[in-house]
């Protein structure tokens, strides 16, 4: 497929590849339900994204047209989301768990013209909303296992989809789209849940795109020898960026589609790079001190020296801009041959590049520990109004723990007086779609977007306090940041989820949601009888240990911050009953309401 050469990269970037790289490899995947990983050239990609480009003029659609995808991550989310920036139309990505309520409520807010979805279960929603979807003309199926309603004219095969476009046979229409391309036009509209519930789309144009894989391509070394796994879901912001920033830098993409087999997918792929929010590493943190803690004395004692010196090496001297002395270097180059490549082995990560976290607080136990291990965590903070980044570590330069790096150079930040973050520039939103009273909120008189987030700037380096809507207020009057709190009790092995309560109370509290099977080897070890986890939770035993161990852990906070109470939940916080974003947010007022009754006995023993 030849491509308009003034057209913006995106319509055009998977095309350019595939005449740079040709029967390389490109994507590396399963087929839904498959064993066998797969792998398409950059030549296949192309053919393919030119095939969905073609056919889906062949059903009407038009240049800015809403193209939506509800699936899981696969090969056929990158076919879709390339296929329809080939011809302008604006791609509107739904997480995988959406429940039927959202769905209904992006399909008709964008009036989308088509659906992509992927398995049954999407599927399933999908059909069930399309009565109350008067836009949608026509779903597209991913998965080859999906049963079809008994009467469902509007859906096809995305196989059968596909040879509407067989032979390029609207070439010339996608020249005429592209050739009327701008950078104002939009490219997708993520829809954000938001804490408080409120959905509303964020508008991200050509424009955004652009400038966004500008920046990111000099300060991310991720390139053609990469193999850059995928698991976050690619309705989010952060993985969407990383991914179209990994494939313009020819790197091969390794397509998680099981969210529950991310582990898995990395000893079989082996990846170099990957980007992933701040729990998955705490799980690692948490997985391998546990193996550290059940082995003799021996091998923890030179375990815990391993890292103290891959600490000092890797965090005392190179964060800071330092030579290690010759003799550090050896005990390194030891430790890091030994153990730690054992450690990263473990995870599939025998050739380690970088690895992009943001998303929540990382604690800074956790990233230390990445660091001395011989990973390059690169920490950032970015929002989906900015097209992710706003601040990143960088390779070669003083980064500092607990810091989310450097602001990127073509943003312009502030902090208000009220200490809140303040973004202008050319990858920032415009603002949200159909929601002109939202967008006139979220910028001050002189143009800068409001970001919600408390922060301040200290040697270059940002850092965040708190969401500012976030922070609570005991009822001595101290203010209290929860997300903080949160971050560094939840590397606690026993310690699956954590809210902390605290607004309008005299003293702070959490709603803890153990990590069960840590806690039921615990309670087989004592001899702590129990039948239904609501037993373990309402032992006294159990409560008082995990207690003692946020004692431990809270020793640095002061002394209004630190956790006085707790009570112990038998059921996760999770999307489907509410308590959770799609992005693994707190909701902390669906929280508080919930469970209002195990707080109010909190706060009753008191």
């Amino acid at each position: 497929m030849s491509q308009n050469a003034s057209a913006p990269s995106l319509s055009r970037l998977i095309h350019r590849q595939a005449e740079k790289y040709g029967a390389r490899e490109a994507l590396i995947y399963k087929e839904f339900g498959g064993g066998e990983w797969l792998s398409a050239s950059w030549r296949d990609f192309a053919g393919i994204v030119s095939k969905v480009s073609h056919a889906m003029l062949n059903l009407g659609l038009k240049s800015q047209d809403r193209i939506g995808i509800f699936s899981q991550n696969s090969a056929e989310y990158f076919y879709s989301y390339f296929g329809s920036w080939g011809i302008r139309a604006v791609t509107v990505p739904c997480y995988a768990t959406s429940s039927e309520q959202q769905l209904q409520f992006i399909i008709n807010d964008s009036r989308m013209r088509l659906l992509f979805v992927g398995e049954q279960e999407q599927y399933d929603k999908a059909r069930r909303v399309v009565p109350l979807c008067h836009s949608l003309e026509r779903i597209v199926i991913y998965d080859k296992r999906v049963s079809l309603s008994q009467h469902d004219p509007q859906a096809v095969f995305f196989d059968d989809f596909l040879k509407l476009g067989e032979g390029e046979p609207r070439q010339a229409e996608v020249e005429t789209i592209l050739s009327k391309a701008s950078e104002e036009q939009l490219a997708c509209i993520l829809y954000t849940s938001g804490t408080t519930g409120d959905s509303k789309g964020v508008i991200l144009s050509h424009g955004q795109f652009e400038a966004a894989l500008e920046v990111n391509a000099r300060l991310l070394a991720v390139g053609e020898r990469d193999r850059v796994a995928d698991f976050l879901p690619l309705a989010h912001v952060f993985e969407l960026g990383w991914a179209v920033l990994s494939l313009a830098k020819g790197a091969t993409l390794i397509v998680n589609t099981d969210p529950q087999a991310v582990v898995e997918t990395m000893r079989e792929t082996h990846p170099t790079s990957m980007s992933a929010v701040p729990r998955f590493w705490e799980k690692v943190y948490m997985a391998v001190m546990n193996k550290i803690e059940r082995a003799g004395n021996i091998q923890k004692s030179l375990f815990m020296g391993a890292l103290s010196v891959g600490k000092r090496h890797n965090i005392d001297y190179l964060s800071r801009g330092r030579r290690p002395p010759a003799t550090l270097r050896l005990e390194y180059e030891i430790v890091n041959r030994t153990m730690f490549s054992m450690v990263r082995g473990e995870l599939g990560l025998e050739h380690p590049n970088i690895f992009p976290t943001a998303g929540a607080t990382v604690a800074p136990y956790v990233e230390e520990f990445v660091h001395s291990i011989g990973l390059n965590m690169i920490v950032g903070y970015g929002l989906t109004e900015s097209m992710a980044t706003v601040s990143c570590d960088r390779m070669g330069e003083r980064w500092t723990i607990g810091s989310v790096g450097r602001p990127i150079d073509i943003v312009d930040l502030k902090i208000s007086d009220e200490g809140e973050i303040l973004l202008k520039g050319p990858t920032i939103t415009k603002g949200y779609y159909n929601r002109t009273d939202l967008t006139r909120e979220a910028f001050t008189e002189d143009g800068f977007f409001r970001t919600g987030d408390a922060g301040y700037l200290k040697d270059g380096e940002l850092y965040l306090t708190e969401r500012i809507k976030d922070l609570m207020k005991t009822s001595n009057g101290k203010y209290i940041a929860p997300q903080m709190i949160e971050a560094r009790l939840i590397v606690d092995k026993f310690i699956d989820q954590i809210a902390v309560i605290a607004d309008r109370r005299q003293f702070v509290s959490a709603l803890i949601v153990p990590d069960f099977r840590t806690l039921e080897d615990y309670a087989q070890r004592k001899g702590i009888r129990w039948a239904e986890r609501e037993d373990l939770c309402s032992n006294e035993q159990v409560r008082d240990m995990i207690m003692d161990r946020i004692d431990t852990l809270q020793q640095q906070l002061a002394h209004y911050e630190q956790v006085k109470r707790i009570a112990l939940l038998s059921r996760h916080f999770s999307m489907e009953g509410g308590e959770l974003t799609n992005t693994l947010k707190l909701r902390r007022s669906v929280i508080t309401n919930k469970y209002r009754k195990e707080i109010e006995q909190m706060y009753q023993e008191h």
